[in-house]
């Protein structure tokens, strides 16, 4: 049978949606987490219709939502090859890279006086802070202290991240910004090299009032080698990315990037691309779900975001022509049932639906999340990149 070429495809990552822990979880302090099914247990109520209907309750045991007879179309899970739980490592997965010597995390002690010392003497500011931490805590404990003496606020989380806090109206921007650029820098160095520094502005003058806003930056490194989206982009076709995917990726592979200020948001920039006419694949993060619930631990925001999403998603699967293929993934976990606020070691769901198609069911699990960019290099008949993994398997979705 000819396998289906489709003219678009649309990728929507449902950040730290995982669906049962990897084998390999307890590695990483992770056995038995599971962010859908622990998000199901934990929660009254929780209406995903449209998810339901392209197959998750299929997929994976849901309390409230039961398996539909007939799902629209294919769905299984994803295993990652990689090391590591982070965002860039399932991105760059996605996309065909293997990671193998994971980033660089300070969760425990904080960084070495030797790079603090150096970011302090070139951006000229004291720094406070440097400890693991959630946004949210570090403004209510040093915010104050940052807007009356100018000192910079710098953390990190679990992630291989540096962050650094600046006020909008006391800080500024641009000066958030410059210093971010000078600790990137600095963080290329081996023993320090994080896989990103964050600008994390925020708004407020005191307690109970701070709020961070969209104007967040993130300083990715680059991928260590071409991905799908290089091979795509290459080949002439269009990029078209929505969300953090830019950050992620440091507009490597892309042809267009759109910045969300939410999920609910970025969902809405979706469907307006999707009555657009390109060919080639639009590219989506949903960073709510990790950033907003995971990391936070609340199951019940988490179920409620999904609820937002999967009104949004009926909306574009209204707009899908025959000759559109829709998947849907996830990049790790965060079980908000979980201790810590790291992100969790698990399988990721696989959705995949197209108006053209007749047949539905159950996939064999995959190894890899690079199914995903190989699957879609694959449909335009592009040569993915050498040295990448993944094999497509658009065959098996007629």
């Amino acid at each position: 049978m000819e396998v289906k070429k489709y003219n678009r495809i649309f990728t929507i990552v449902i950040d730290s949606l995982g669906v049962g822990a990897l084998e390999d979880a307890a590695d990483y302090g992770d056995a038995g987490t599971d962010t859908l099914g622990h998000i199901s247990q934990s929660v009254q109520e929780f209406s995903i219709p449209n998810l339901q209907r392209l197959g998750m309750a299929n997929l994976h045991l849901l309390k409230q939502v039961p398996p539909v007879k007939r799902p629209l179309g294919y769905y299984g899970k994803l295993s990652e090859a990689s090391v590591g739980k982070d965002t860039m490592t399932g991105h760059w997965e996605m996309m065909g890279l293997h990671i193998t010597t994971p980033f660089r995390t300070f969760t425990e002690t904080g960084f070495p006086p030797e790079l603090l010392a150096e970011l302090s003497a070139r951006t000229g500011r004291i720094i406070i802070g440097n400890k693991s931490a959630s946004g949210t805590e570090i403004l209510e404990e040093l915010a104050e202290e940052e807007i009356a003496t100018g000192h910079m606020i710098v953390y990190t989380s679990a992630d291989s991240v540096l962050q650094i806090c600046g006020n909008e109206e006391t800080f500024g921007l641009e000066e958030l910004y410059r210093c971010c650029e000078i600790a990137r820098e600095i963080t290329m160095k081996d023993e320090w090299k994080v896989g990103r520094v964050i600008a994390r502005p925020y708004v407020g003058r005191k307690k109970g009032e701070f709020k961070r806003t969209s104007n967040r930056h993130d300083y990715a490194l680059k991928p260590y080698g071409r991905t799908a989206l290089d091979a795509l982009k290459d080949a002439g076709f269009a990029v078209i990315s929505v969300g953090k995917i830019f950050d992620i990726f440091d507009g490597e592979g892309l042809t267009e990037s759109n910045k969300s200020k939410s999920s609910v948001h970025g969902m809405e920039q979706t469907i307006e691309i999707a009555k657009r006419d390109f060919q080639g694949l639009c590219y989506v993060n949903l960073v709510d779900f990790d950033a907003l619930w995971g990391h936070r631990r609340d199951a019940e925001g988490y179920a409620r975001e999904l609820e937002r999403f999967d009104v949004k998603l009926g909306e574009l699967l209204e707009l899908l022509q025959e000759d559109d293929l829709l998947l849907i993934t996830a990049d790790h976990g965060n079980d908000p049932t979980h201790t810590g606020t790291d992100h969790t070691r698990e399988k990721v769901p696989f959705l995949a639906w197209s108006p053209f198609m007749k047949g539905h069911g159950r996939l064999k699990d995959a190894d890899t999340f690079a199914v995903v960019g190989a699957s879609i290099a694959g449909n335009f008949g592009v040569e993915m990149p050498e040295g990448t993994i993944g094999s497509s398997i658009l065959e098996q979705l007629v």
